[in-house]
């Protein structure tokens, strides 16, 4: 049986945290890791390896703009999905060349978000196939 997918959810609020962390453990099978400031999700993410990061842009010490960078460099093939309510801060071009897949607006909710992260994480598995 493959091991669980592991997202690494990086989020300074905790109210936000938890209920991302309850909603996908209550609707999936996912592994998560938490992150509550840039710098630690960088040191995470190189320390764990998360199948997908999810990435507030509002974030102590490195915000998500500076993590997406980071992890684009280092990390090219770990999809970023950016959950925030400030999307107007990120436009299309420069998600696109900071490697972000998607943009879920936190009043969406975290169904949406879920829907997006699973969507991803079958894209990638599907590619990984045919690359067999």
């Amino acid at each position: 049986m493959p091991l669980p997918k592991r997202i690494l959810i990086v989020e300074d609020e905790a109210s936000v945290r938890n209920a991302i962390r309850t909603f996908i453990k209550s609707h999936s099978q996912f592994e998560i890791c938490e992150a509550t400031d840039g710098d630690e999700a960088i040191k995470k993410a190189h320390t764990l390896k998360p199948d997908l990061v999810v990435l507030d842009l509002n974030l102590p010490i490195a915000n998500g703009i500076e993590v997406a960078a980071q992890l684009n460099i280092s990390m090219p093939k770990t999809p970023i999905v950016i959950f925030t309510l400030f999307d107007n801060l990120l436009g299309k071009r420069l998600a696109e060349l900071l490697g972000i897949a998607a943009v879920v607006q936190k009043s969406d909710g975290v169904e949406a978000l879920l829907g997006r992260i699973e969507a991803l994480l079958d894209a990638q598995d599907a590619l990984a196939r045919q690359a067999h």
